[in-house]
């Protein structure tokens, strides 16, 4: 089998290098006509050009692709817009969207500035939202829709100077986690990746012979999965130095403590090894499950 994506557009976001460039590469290479999009900004944001986008672009022509250069910033409101009447004026159609874009500003929460969250959430939440939400109406009309955002493990599990990149990462898990069920009955699949790779933003805390085993093009494979014809929704892919996984957010079975006069914080305590037994753990899809499995409990 080999995963084609001939007659498919992609637009991937932060792409003017590392692991949105390597993306870019490998759709275009597979048969998508691709839309590099980059600020060209420095890793905390600030600054920019798309010369870095057409760089990519010269790249992917010059190895027999079709692509075009942007550089809007995906926090913008008339940028995203211009962005996606590009793609469309271009090519009639948008199949596939890889939310890449980032940055960081990591401090201990108690050295970081409010205005250090703030921009972080902002480029990694709202300029996965936005982007997406220009798509999305262009999806439900084509029936058709492939959509990554990009998660990470400090989101996942947490790391020490991260508060606002965490928290940001985690966002769009929860973000998905939605638009995976509206998104169902129009052929549209979203899912999260959760890469560690090289780049700028890792270059400068990981030695040498750690970075040799990252390479973007090791997590890129994942991205391919996650936006062809047959790819999952829903699903959160780690990926990196050639290794994939899925993560996923579980709930333990709980137990049933009492209510009205029977309740009270010593008996959940009195509980809590049944509490916090994960041995039949399992994930839901939609909220709704979790709800389903308390009342079921709670009126054996």
């Amino acid at each position: 089998m080999t995963i084609s994506f001939d007659g498919k557009v992609a637009i991937v976001t932060g792409a003017g290098g590392g692991l949105g460039r390597s993306h870019a590469m490998d759709l275009a290479r597979r048969g998508a006509k691709v839309v590099v999009n980059d600020l060209g900004g420095s890793v905390d944001g600030t600054a920019g050009s798309s010369d870095a986008a057409q760089a990519v672009v010269d790249e992917i022509k010059a190895a027999g692709g079709e692509a075009i250069a942007n550089g809007a910033s995906v926090t913008d409101d008339a940028g995203v817009a211009g962005l996606v009447k590009q793609t469309m004026d271009e090519w009639g159609r948008i199949d596939i969207l890889v939310n890449n874009a980032g940055i960081l500003r990591d401090k201990s929460f108690a050295k970081m500035e409010i205005a250090d969250f703030e921009v972080v959430m902002d480029v990694h939440v709202m300029g996965s939202v936005k982007p997406t939400k220009a798509v999305w109406a262009i999806m439900k009309q084509q029936q058709y829709g492939r959509i990554v955002v990009t998660t990470s493990s400090s989101g996942l599990y947490g790391n020490f100077g991260q508060t606002n990149y965490g928290a940001a990462k985690l966002a769009v898990v929860g973000f998905m986690n939605t638009l995976k069920l509206e998104g169902q009955k129009d052929n549209i699949h979203v899912n999260a990746l959760a890469p560690v790779a090289a780049s700028r933003m890792t270059e400068n805390l990981m030695p040498p012979e750690a970075l040799a085993l990252l390479k973007p093009e090791y997590v890129t494979p994942g991205v391919i999965c996650l936006v062809q014809d047959d790819a999952p929704t829903g699903k959160i892919l780690a990926a990196g130095a050639g290794v994939f996984s899925l993560a996923e957010i579980q709930e333990s079975e709980g137990a049933f403590v009492g209510r009205d006069d029977d309740l009270s914080a010593e008996k959940v305590w009195e509980n809590w090894d049944k509490i916090s037994d994960f041995s039949n753990a399992k994930p839901f899809f939609m909220g709704g499950e979790q709800s389903g499995k308390i009342f079921g409990l709670a009126t054996k």
